[in-house]
C-alpha cells in the first residue's frame, strides 16, 4: 500500500506558465552571478596586476571545473538522497559559497593585507591576485556545482512532454539575467547619474544569485526518495547502466560521421565565442577608451584612470546588455526559419553573420560602431545557443541523451582552455609603445575569433542533415 501510495505522489504533473517562471528564477541569479564575472572580473584582475597572460590563465577556472565540477557534481546529486531532496543541498551550497566568493573577489587586496596582519606575517608580492584568482575558481566551481543538479531538476520534475518547453524558460532565464545584470549599472549611470562601483556590482550578484537560489529552494519540492526493494536488483542495474555509458559514447561517434563534424564544429565555433567573452572588457578599457597597461603602474596613475575605467566597464555592460537582448528577441524566428529552410542553412548564414561582426569590432575604434557589431552578434549567439544541439539531437539513439551531452560539452569547455592560454599568451606578446605607457592589441582576438569562425561556418556547410 506505501509504495503504491509513493508512486502516487511521484507521478509527474505538468507545470502552469507560472510553475515555469518559476521554477526558473533560481537559474536567472546564476546567470546574473556569471555574467557578471565575465564583465568585471578583467578590471579587478588588472589592477591587482595581471598581466594579459595572467589573466588567461585565471580563466582557466571556467573551463576545467565546467569538465570536472559539473560531471562528478551530478553524479553525487543522482546518488544523495537526504530530507532535502537530492539537488536542493547541491543548489544551496552552490549559491552559497559562489556568494561569499563574489563578494570577496573586488576585496580581495584587502583580506590578502588582512590575512598577512593576522598571521604576522609580510605580505607577499601579488598577494591580492592570489586571493583573486582563488575567489575566481571558487566562484566558478560553486556555478558549476549548481548548474548541473539545476538542469537535472528539468527530468526529475518536469513530464516528458514539457522538457523543450522548461528548457526553453532556462534558456529565457538566461538572457534575462544576462542583460539585467550587464544593463543595471548602466541604467543607473546614465538616467539617475548614479556610478556603481565595481564592488557594489558583485555585492549585487551575490544577492541576486543567494536569494533567487533560496526561493527555489523553497519553493520546489522533489519527490521523496524510494528504497530499492532488492539491493542485488539495484546493483545489478547500476552495472549495467555504467557499461551502457561506454557503449553510448561508442555508439554516438560510430553512429554518422557527421557527429564528428559537428563536435568539431562546436569546437572552433567556442574558440570564437570565448575570444570575445574574455577579452571584450579589456579590449574597451584599452583598445576603445586608450586606458594604458595598468598592471605595474603606481596608485596615484591608477586612481587617474578611475573615471574612464568606469565608462569602459559601462560601455561594455551595455555591449553585452545589447548582445543578449538581441538573443533573445531572435531565438524564436531563428528557430521558425531553420524548420523551412534547414538548420544548417541559418547557421551557416548566422555564422557568417558574427563573422562580419567580429571584424567589425576588430577594425574599428569607434564605440558606436562596436554596439552596432555587438548587437548583430547577438544573432549568432542565439544559433549558437541553439541549432548545434539540433544538428546533433538528429543522430541521438534514443536513451542516451544525457551521456551524448556530457560528451559534447567537452567540445564547449575545451576551447576556453585554449583561449586562456594561447590566444592570452599570443596576446601577452603583441603590446606598443602608447605616450602613457605601453598597451596591447586587444583586438587581435576578434581576428582569431573571426577566423575559426569561418572555419565553423565551412564545416557547418559539409553537415549532411537528415
Amino acid at each position: 500500500m506505501s509504495s503504491e501510495t509513493n508512486a502516487n505522489e511521484n507521478v509527474l504533473k505538468r507545470f502552469s506558465t507560472v510553475q515555469l517562471l518559476n521554477f526558473c528564477l533560481g537559474f536567472f541569479g546564476l546567470q546574473f552571478a556569471w555574467q557578471m564575472r565575465i564583465i568585471l572580473s578583467g578590471p579587478v584582475t588588472e589592477n591587482l596586476g595581471a598581466s594579459p597572460l595572467l589573466f588567461g590563465l585565471i580563466w582557466l577556472a571556467g573551463p576545467i571545473t565546467g569538465m570536472v565540477v559539473q560531471p562528478i557534481i551530478g553524479n553525487l546529486s543522482d546518488k544523495t538522497h537526504t530530507v532535502f531532496g537530492k539537488r536542493r543541498p547541491y543548489l544551496f551550497a552552490g549559491a552559497l559559497f559562489a556568494s561569499l566568493a563574489l563578494w570577496a573577489f573586488p576585496n580581495s587586496a584587502a583580506i590578502a593585507e588582512k590575512a598577512a596582519n593576522i598571521l604576522h606575517i609580510p605580505l607577499p608580492a601579488f598577494g591580492g591576485l592570489i586571493i583573486a584568482a582563488i575567489m575566481i575558481w571558487v566562484i566558478d566551481a560553486c556555478v558549476n556545482a549548481a548548474q548541473g543538479p539545476y538542469r537535472a531538476l528539468v527530468p526529475d520534475l518536469v513530464p516528458p512532454e514539457q522538457h523543450s518547453l522548461a528548457n526553453a524558460y532556462l534558456s529565457f532565464a538566461i538572457g534575462l539575467g544576462s542583460v539585467v545584470a550587464a544593463g543595471t549599472a548602466p541604467f543607473l549611470k546614465y538616467v539617475f547619474h548614479y556610478q556603481m562601483s565595481i564592488n557594489a556590482q558583485f555585492i549585487m550578484a551575490a544577492l541576486a544569485f543567494s536569494l533567487a537560489m533560496l526561493w527555489t529552494c523553497i519553493t520546489i519540492q522533489e519527490h521523496k526518495y524510494q528504497k530499492p526493494s532488492n539491493n542485488n536488483e539495484n546493483k545489478e542495474e547500476q552495472k549495467e547502466n555504467e557499461t551502457s555509458f561506454l557503449n553510448k559514447v561508442s555508439e554516438f561517434f560510430k553512429s554518422s560521421p557527421e557527429v564528428s563534424k559537428i563536435c568539431v564544429l562546436q569546437l572552433f565555433t567556442w574558440i570564437g565565442i570565448m575570444s570575445l567573452n574574455i577579452f571584450f572588457t579589456q579590449y574597451a578599457t584599452h583598445t576603445l577608451y586608450g586606458v594604458p597597461d595598468l598592471t605595474t603602474a603606481s596608485e596615484v596613475i591608477k586612481n587617474s584612470y578611475t573615471d574612464t575605467i568606469n565608462k569602459a566597464t559601462n560601455f561594455s555592460s551595455i555591449c553585452f546588455a545589447v548582445q543578449n537582448l538581441i538573443c533573445f528577441l531572435v531565438s524564436i524566428p531563428i528557430g521558425l526559419i531553420s524548420t523551412k529552410l534547414g538548420n544548417k542553412k541559418v547557421h551557416f548564414i548566422s555564422l557568417i553573420t558574427l563573422t562580419f561582426a567580429f571584424l567589425g569590432m576588430g577594425l574599428s575604434k569607434n564605440p558606436s560602431f562596436v554596439l552596432i557589431c555587438m548587437a548583430v552578434a547577438g544573432i549568432g549567439w542565439a544559433s549558437i545557443l541553439a541549432l548545434p544541439f539540433a544538428m546533433l539531437s538528429e543522430f541521438i539513439k534514443k536513451g542516451s541523451e544525457g551521456s551524448v551531452m556530457g560528451i559534447f560539452n567537452i567540445f564547449i569547455a575545451g576551447p576556453q582552455v585554449l583561449v586562456c592560454t594561447l590566444l592570452a599568451w599570443f596576446i601577452s606578446l603583441c603590446s606598443y609603445q602608447i605616450p602613457e605607457g605601453i598597451n596591447y592589441h586587444w583586438e587581435y582576438a576578434f581576428f582569431i575569433g573571426a577566423i575559426t569562425l569561418i572555419i565553423s561556418a565551412f564545416i557547418t556547410n559539409t553537415i549532411k542533415e537528415k
